[in-house]
């Protein structure tokens, strides 16, 4: 169940198929047999458990608050969580508890989405390992995966078996461990430079910054208020999409916020792979300008290609 994408275990919560009881217990266990990883800083077991049996009532009536409702999800240490300690894994904000919720911690609730805990990260979200937290280095699942132990056998070494482990990227590295391990369906990042979308490609997972504005930085602590933006990481595209989807909207507290009011996002399903063109970009460096020749692109017969294309360099003075 756990392997499971967001909208397949939605939709087997509403089939009684497993209780949010139990799914969270599912969850809960799998934090703990994965705790060496070191991606969580905070696990809220008693308010995951409480919220669990919540959205066991709501189910039980027939009254679902909708696709996340029951769905385990964790939350990086640098948004602000009610009655949770918030620390962006910094020495100096140990012990802080905050009065209130980020809104994007608050809209999930909202749709009734279970808090396993807080992600770990770069102390401040300053960095793009997730090796600079006064709480010690996440550890990249696939370091302890099949493939990658063959690997590692192959090649002659004298360190300890543990210390051959792989970075998760950052900052948002404890968030991107925690879907990428089964720990939960969905992960809040924030992305100033990267934070989300560089773990998530460490990961295996897909990591997605929106544009800024749409969704609401309010409780977000931040590094730099101009560039800031929570991110999504899920184990899927479509999943992205349904958590964007609670997220994004106008936010009174965060006047940065787009003013029309946020629309579902669907994606189009796509029927036939084989007719898709891809193009890897070629950077030529010693030209102070190249066009991009997007005709190579757009010209027929490239369907299930790879296919270079030089792409702009410009020099800035």
């Amino acid at each position: 169940m756990l392997g499971r994408t967001l909208q397949e275990v939605s939709a087997a919560l509403k089939q009684g198929q497993i209780t949010p009881v139990e799914l969270c217990q599912k969850c809960l266990s799998l934090i703990k047999k994965t705790k060496f990883l070191n991606a969580y800083i905070t696990i809220s077991e008693e308010v995951a458990l409480k919220q669990a049996e919540e959205s066991e009532k709501r189910y039980k009536k027939g009254h679902s608050l909708g696709a996340l409702d029951g769905i385990p999800v964790a939350v990086k240490d640098n948004f602000s969580t009610s009655g949770i300690e918030t620390t962006c894994a910094s020495n100096m904000l140990k012990g802080y508890v905050p009065p209130y919720n980020a809104t994007v911690v608050q809209r999930l609730l909202d749709q009734g989405a279970v808090l396993m805990g807080k992600t770990n990260l770069d102390e401040f979200a300053m960095g793009s390992g997730s090796t600079d937290g006064v709480f010690g280095p996440v550890k990249n699942p696939w370091s302890y995966s099949k493939q990658y132990r063959e690997k590692r056998k192959q090649k002659p070494h004298g360190e300890n078996e543990d210390s051959n482990w792989l970075i998760t990227g950052g900052s948002s590295g404890g968030s991107a461990a925690a879907v990428s391990a089964f720990t939960c369906f969905a992960a809040l990042g924030s992305d100033t430079g990267g934070s989300t979308r560089n773990p998530a490609a460490h990961c295996g997972i897909v990591g997605f910054k929106p544009s800024y504005g749409l969704v609401s930085r309010h409780g977000l602590i931040p590094l730099v208020n101009s560039m800031d933006v929570p991110g999504i990481l899920t184990r899927c595209v479509d999943d992205a999409a349904t958590v964007l989807g609670v997220l994004a909207g106008h936010d009174p507290k965060d006047s940065t916020t787009i003013q029309d009011p946020g629309k579902p996002f669907m994606l189009s399903s796509l029927t036939d792979v084989s007719k898709l063109c891809i193009g890897i970009p070629k950077v030529s460096l010693p030209f102070h300008f190249t066009e991009i020749l997007s005709d190579q692109i757009q010209s027929p017969g490239l369907g299930n290609r790879l296919v270079g294309v030089e792409s702009c360099l410009c020099h800035f003075y």
